[in-house]
């Protein structure tokens, strides 16, 4: 058994872009893991419409 994991899980949130608006995508979560215990999210990242990856800090969540 592991002590110390790294776990991925991606799950749809809703967002906010200035250009595109409100929008529903999927966001990846790349989380570490204490006992199976998730404590810090090492990443967060979402794929565009065009197979882009980008950083999740460029949009804000949706109201």
């Amino acid at each position: 058994m592991k002590l110390i994991s790294i776990k991925r899980e991606t799950k749809p949130e809703g967002r906010f872009t200035p250009k595109m608006g409100a929008l529903v995508t999927n966001v990846t979560y790349i989380k570490k893991q204490f006992l199976s215990i998730p404590y810090k999210t090492l990443h967060k990242y979402r794929e565009t419409y065009y197979g882009e990856v980008k950083d999740c800090e460029d949009c804000n969540l949706a109201h």
